[in-house]
């Protein structure tokens, strides 16, 4: 074991087994030496703490983040769940909100796409809320931008979910060229579509998604929150399911 690690682990094995550890700053540099010495001594006897100390600070982490996570969703709930701009599929009314950020240019939001597909297609009491979050460079903040502004011309979300599947779906880096081509595809009124673009509706409402975003801590795509647990990465369809039925009935399954 490394000096660093060994630093590490008795720093866990004091925070945990240890009720007396707060008040190390009360001891002198010999016994803070002895004490060290004899944790040392220890831990080389019973290797099994290691473990057993890791594994109670990752548990302890988990539950304070969660925590965290589950304030930032309260604290930010309307921008969350109820916000004007944006995208709402499914159950307007559903009795439970799962929303997701997004890029479109993640590789990961492409597969997880077909998790949130089937979970909106399985699911008449679920209302899925499409948040832009484009971290992957300027090609995916000028794919999030024509997205906006498709939603501007469809509030029903149905033209918007045609041009998220084509563009999400395709292959190819998203950038303004690609995203415009979709909606032209899709039949939108391109004149309209330049002029949104270019207007403060499509700034504000990518502004409000990063500040959100900032706000539970999302630092990549896809990240969802359904009910008021954050779930980063595209972690697949029976965790997501279960995140929803956690929501709905208060366990993984219902």
């Amino acid at each position: 074991m490394t000096k660093s690690l060994l630093a590490a682990v008795s720093a866990a094995f004091l925070a945990v087994a240890v009720p007396f550890a707060a008040q190390a700053a009360e001891f002198s540099a010999p016994q803070k030496s002895e004490i060290e010495s004899i944790v040392r001594e220890y831990l080389i006897a019973h290797p099994e703490v290691l473990q057993e100390a890791m594994a109670e600070l990752e548990k302890r982490q988990t539950a304070a983040e969660a925590e965290k996570h589950k304030d930032a969703v309260k604290q930010h709930a309307q921008a969350l769940f109820s916000s004007p701009r944006q995208v709402v599929l499914g159950n307007p009314q559903g009795n439970v909100t799962f929303v997701e950020f997004f890029d479109y240019n993640c590789g990961y939001c492409k597969r997880a796409m077909d998790d949130m597909m089937a979970l909106l297609k399985a699911d008449p009491n679920l209302k899925v809320v499409l948040k832009e979050f484009p971290v992957l460079g300027p090609g995916s903040v000028e794919a999030a931008q024509v997205a906006v502004a498709v939603h501007m011309q469809d509030k029903s979300g149905k033209k918007y979910l045609e041009f998220h599947q084509k563009l999400l779906g395709g292959r190819g880096q998203a950038d303004r060229a690609r995203a415009l081509a979709v909606a032209k595809e899709i039949g939108l009124n391109m004149a309209q579509l330049e002029k949104d673009i270019a207007g403060p509706e499509v700034k504000a409402t990518l502004q409000e998604n990063f500040k959100v975003a900032e706000a539970l801590g999302l630092n990549g795509t896809p990240s969802y929150v359904i009910g008021d647990k954050v779930i980063i990465g595209a972690v697949g369809l029976p965790s997501l399911q279960e995140g929803v039925n956690t929501a709905r009935c208060g366990k993984p399954s219902c």
